[in-house]
């Protein structure tokens, strides 16, 4: 695995995921981050990095189309335009939750802390992003 950088797409796995959504059929792509995801949150044992950084760029992918969402502006993710994602959502938030907990191993491996500390960094804004917004009850007034 080559790890250039600490950005969702700054490895070989993610950007080769970048390449598969654009090779895919336009029909296929939001099928493509589903899937990306799903294997994350599925993985039976310990979040291994060809699950996981795949699934940590197409969570990026995701909370690019939410509100507050940085574009997803590197020469390593998909050049071709994706369909709307905001139904994945939880599941892209779930995924970067497994990221970042203990039975994952792309917390392992970082031998510069500062390169480590702004991954995580970038992990932590994904997942405050892909935060589902507090819905009031019907009949309860906004605190602010």
């Amino acid at each position: 695995m080559g790890t250039w950088g600490p950005g969702p797409f700054d490895n070989d796995d993610a950007a080769d995921f970048g390449g598969d959504l654009d090779d895919a059929a336009p029909e296929q792509r939001a099928e493509l981050v589903r899937t990306a995801l799903s294997r994350a949150v599925r993985a039976p044992d310990e979040l291994e990095h060809h699950l996981g950084l795949p699934a940590v760029a197409a969570a990026a992918l995701v909370a690019a189309q939410c509100p507050d969402g940085e574009p997803v502006t590197t020469a390593y993710g998909p050049k071709q335009p994706l369909p709307p994602l905001a139904e994945l959502r939880p599941l892209a938030a779930r995924a970067v939750v497994r990221a970042l907990g203990p039975d994952s191993d792309l917390t392992e491996g970082w031998y510069d802390y500062a390169s480590y500390l702004a991954w995580r960094g970038g992990l932590e804004r994904l997942r405050a992003v892909l935060r589902e917004p507090d819905v009031p009850f019907p009949g309860q007034e906004p605190l602010f």
